[in-house]
């Protein structure tokens, strides 16, 4: 058959529209996955030749643990004290607080009375930061090595959108995630294991049914090596990397060469990328079965680190293990860990379900930062702990329910660790009330634009190409880095 003619058999005229921009990296693309250069004296995997030449200035940080708390964690209660909300205990909200403002539906058309916080708020630290000390004691302790942003504001007043906009820059799913757009640009660090890895808990009493969804750590338009490797919480850690009974590792590796011959015979002929990150993939999962194991095995830890992160560390699936492993991956060489905790979502158990939530996440947190800390890891490691928004300083008011708090867009806390942000202090503030940001707005954009820069990256500059546009982490909309916390 003619060439031209066979290989219109096999690609279709749409497929051949979108991809034909691509062939000419192609061949550079397939060197990517067998190419290698030296960094000290480990391997690092290349970044995509296809990607802008990064970073554009020096790094701070080399790579990003996001804690992030699904739910969306109460500020009014845990980091941003107001003493306004127990003078004002039980009156309802004036209008304009309310005018305009959107809430969830739960809410909708209820009464709104100020809600003081639930937990007791003190100073801590030689930074004087008021934090709920009984609920979060063990973060307390290292406030001065934090940087807490108390003016957060997003656009989003439901889950799945807010944490799609908080990881991926847009609220609708399919744009590529933090940590897609990271190991596009600027490699990995190991060879060994997936330069993007997630991790998922729950709250102890499963009271949350919030929705992992895999767009959280998807690639997007992104080539598929960049989705983020979800570990597992319970069997192996992922999926299909032992070897089917009777199959010996050399078996495994001749039947990959095998494979690998023929997704290249496929790759000379289309030039399809999604064919060299096949092969890719492939050769990760071998390098896996022997890296993998390695990472699980907790038997080198010292007794004193393992009772830092809490009794519930030797647990697999909970926050604490994941925290510990997350440490285990950073000083491995991986580039983005994501770790997603549920259970956030108190809008009728505020009294009770709060402070569990806080025993699960509060000492594994703060263990991290000072297992990184004194390690060396954490000068160029950043720590993000925060939710896609915060509770309103009023009660959501259900008759014949426990107290709760509803989601609340306006303004609400985060905090920071390492990674060249400034350690001990606060910035910005939300108003008497903790309803609206009294000063220096932190939108999303200006969150994630500060992060690129940490990492030596122009959030302007660091672009793909896609349906005809330069699409970026940051949208279209102007984003700002947020430069009076860095250091």
């Amino acid at each position: 058959m003619n060439p031209i003619n066979e290989h219109a058999a096999v690609i279709t005229r749409r497929h051949l529209l979108g991809q034909m921009g691509l062939g000419v990296g192609a061949a550079a693309l397939g060197t990517l996955f067998n190419g290698t250069r030296m960094s000290g004296s480990a391997h690092a995997a290349l970044p995509d030749p296809l990607a802008p030449t990064l970073p554009h200035f020096p790094a701070k940080a080399k790579r990003v643990i996001y804690l992030f708390q699904n739910g969306g964690p109460s500020h009014v209660d845990l980091f941003d004290y107001k003493p306004k909300l127990l003078e004002f205990a039980g009156q309802g909200l004036p209008a304009e607080l309310t005018d305009g403002k959107r809430f969830s539906t739960m809410t909708s058309g209820q009464e709104k009375a100020f809600l003081p916080e639930i937990t007791k708020f003190a100073r801590h630290g030689d930074c004087g930061k008021w934090v709920a000390g009984n609920f979060m004691p063990r973060t307390a302790e290292i406030v001065d090595d934090l940087c807490f942003v108390q003016s957060m504001t997003t656009t989003q007043v439901n889950h799945a959108p807010a944490i799609t906009y908080f990881l991926t820059g847009s609220e609708l799913p399919g744009k590529p995630s933090m940590g897609a757009w990271l190991t596009y640009g600027l490699g990995s660090e190991t060879e060994n294991l997936p330069a993007f890895t997630v991790m998922t808990s729950r709250d102890r009493q499963a009271s949350c049914g919030q929705i992992f969804y895999d767009f959280y750590w998807g690639n997007g338009f992104l080539p598929s090596k960049y989705q983020g490797v979800k570990f597992r919480g319970a069997g192996d850690p992922v999926l299909y990397l032992s070897n089917p009974n009777g199959i010996s590792r050399s078996m495994r590796r001749s039947q990959l060469d095998d494979l690998a011959a023929l997704n290249q015979m496929n790759m000379d002929r289309l030039g399809d990328p999604e064919i060299a990150a096949r092969i890719a993939q492939y050769e990760m999962a071998y390098k896996m079965q022997t890296s993998v194991p390695e990472l699980t095995d907790m038997r080198d830890e010292p007794q004193h680190v393992l009772d830092m992160y809490g009794p519930q560390v030797n647990e697999k699936g909970s926050f604490a293990y994941n925290c510990l492993m997350a440490r285990r991956l950073a000083e491995r060489g991986c580039r983005f860990i994501q770790l997603m905790h549920a259970g956030w979502d108190q809008h009728t158990n505020l009294d009770t379900q709060l402070e569990i939530q806080c025993q699960d996440t509060d000492a594994p947190s703060a263990a991290l930062v000072k297992d990184l800390q004194q390690r060396g890891l954490l000068e160029d490691t950043l720590v993000i702990w925060g939710g896609e928004f915060g509770r309103t300083p009023f009660q959501q008011n259900r008759p014949g329910a426990n107290r709760g708090r509803d989601h609340h867009p306006y303004a609400f806390s985060l905090w920071m660790a390492g990674g060249g942000v400034k350690p001990g202090i606060t910035y910005g503030e939300s108003d008497d009330f903790g309803f609206n940001v009294a000063n220096h707005p932190v939108q999303v954009h200006d969150l994630q634009a500060t992060i690129l820069h940490l990492l030596g990256i122009d959030h302007a500059r660091f672009t793909h190409r896609f349906q005809g546009l330069d699409q970026r982490l940051t949208g279209v909309e102007e984003a700002h880095v947020v430069h009076d916390i860095l250091s």
